[in-house]
């Protein structure tokens, strides 16, 4: 079944870590970085995100919607220096990384797959949890084959096997990126060389193929009213998990199913949620669907997944960090405000969005994650004051003994002086 696209677009997120005792001369470089321009949340422009995220949630994830008036007008005209302190020292801080021109760009020898990068985002967390945000549109076709085997390929660009000579036959041509390795080294560029070296943990907290998240709304002709959902569902299997359109001969419906989560509350769109990606078809039989969804999907669902992530990668480095004893009393202190600012906080109102949350959370199995570190430092620091009041009962058992010598002595002194 030939499938093809109204419209579409991809990000590729790739998550990185930046060490924290160095995270705010990171932030002062990306001011630094005439690329880069530091992005300011405004309720008008912005009114959306600000109605849909609860204000809790708003004020953590967005704290520039507090830049308003004079205090707006003060921060603009601060210096570079002053404006990362104070940006530093906000919970999250988002840039926008300006091109020259939408790149275009294409995968394959011949008759490749034209692409474009629209946008790149930079979004940083205050604990050195970083995500990259690169939104690609295809170009040149409306196949949805095309689309699968875009997302396949591209989501592997900044794998160790991007740099193998004929791995999937990938070749980028454009006057920025003459060459896959290209994309890896505007990677490292932005990450630059304060990213946290974790070469030993590395693998726990993230691999190096990129978080897909993907927005297709489909021609109404296959999905519709006469043509049901089940005619396509095979090409929605291997777009939710990211797979090539000639995934055939081993195509298990059952596995993949195992590892999937689908939010069906619109009859004519699909959320598809795996441990690596967040992908939403849809058809153009409903006006919304490529009208508003496309924006909605694109903001307020889309920072809901940032923020989602971001649990997933603080939880993990908290998990890593068990390995290192002596930072157990500072992570009693980060694991309690991790779940008194975000954990434990309904993220909006909106029916929709708070499934979502709740569904993201699920796929990710966020709340294993924390009830095994949450066990995990409890049993520890059980240890550590077991451990600390035993050190205080031998103080005092030394003492007592030091005392006992101490007035036998005195006693034997006295005898002596009085016989």
């Amino acid at each position: 079944m030939e499938l093809k696209t109204k419209y579409q677009y991809t990000y590729f997120i790739h998550p990185y870590m930046v060490d924290e005792t160095r995270y705010d001369k990171y932030i002062l470089k990306l001011f630094k970085d005439k690329k880069c321009s530091f992005k300011i949340f405004q309720k008008e422009k912005d009114l959306d995100i600000y109605n849909y995220f609860l204000p809790h949630v708003r004020d953590y994830m967005f704290p520039t919607f507090e830049f308003r008036g004079d205090k707006l007008k003060n921060f603009n005209s601060f210096s570079k220096e002053v404006k990362s302190k104070i940006v530093s020292k906000q919970n999250v801080a988002c840039f926008d990384y300006k091109l020259s021109e939408d790149i275009q760009g294409k995968m394959g020898e011949e008759n490749g797959i034209f692409f474009s990068i629209a946008k790149i985002q930079i979004i940083c967390f205050s604990t050195g949890i970083c995500f990259l945000a690169i939104k690609t549109h295809i170009e040149g076709t409306e196949n949805f084959a095309d689309l699968l085997d875009f997302n396949y390929r591209f989501k592997s660009i900044n794998s160790e096997f991007s740099s193998l000579k004929d791995y999937e036959n990938i070749k980028i041509q454009t006057d920025m990126f003459n060459d896959v390795k290209d994309i890896s080294e505007l990677i490292t560029q932005i990450t630059g060389v304060y990213e946290r070296k974790i070469s030993k943990t590395k693998d726990e907290l993230s691999n190096s193929n990129f978080f897909v998240y993907a927005y297709a709304c489909i021609e109404s002709d296959k999905w519709n009213e006469k043509n049901e959902f089940l005619h396509i569902e095979n090409e929605f299997y291997k777009y939710a998990n990211s797979l090539p359109s000639q995934y055939l001969s081993d195509f298990n419906k059952t596995n993949i199913e195992q590892n999937l989560h689908i939010i069906e509350k619109f009859k004519y769109s699909k959320i598809a949620l795996t441990n690596s990606s967040v992908n939403i078809l849809c058809s153009g039989i409903d006006t919304f669907n490529y009208t508003k969804l496309p924006y909605q999907y694109e903001n307020e669902y889309f920072y809901t997944y940032i923020l989602t992530l971001y649990q997933k990668m603080f939880l993990k480095k908290l998990n890593s960090d068990f390995k290192e004893y002596e930072k157990i009393s500072k992570m009693r202190t980060n694991f309690i405000n991790f779940t008194k600012q975000i954990w434990e906080k309904e993220v909006t109102l909106d029916d929709t969005g708070s499934l979502y949350y709740k569904t993201i959370k699920k796929t990710l199995e966020l709340d294993e994650l924390y009830d095994e570190i949450k066990t995990k430092y409890e049993i520890i620091y059980k240890d550590l004051n077991i451990e600390k009041n035993n050190s205080y009962y031998s103080i005092i058992i030394i003492l007592l003994i030091f005392s006992l010598i101490f007035n036998t002595v005195n006693i034997l002194f006295l005898m002596y002086l009085l016989g």
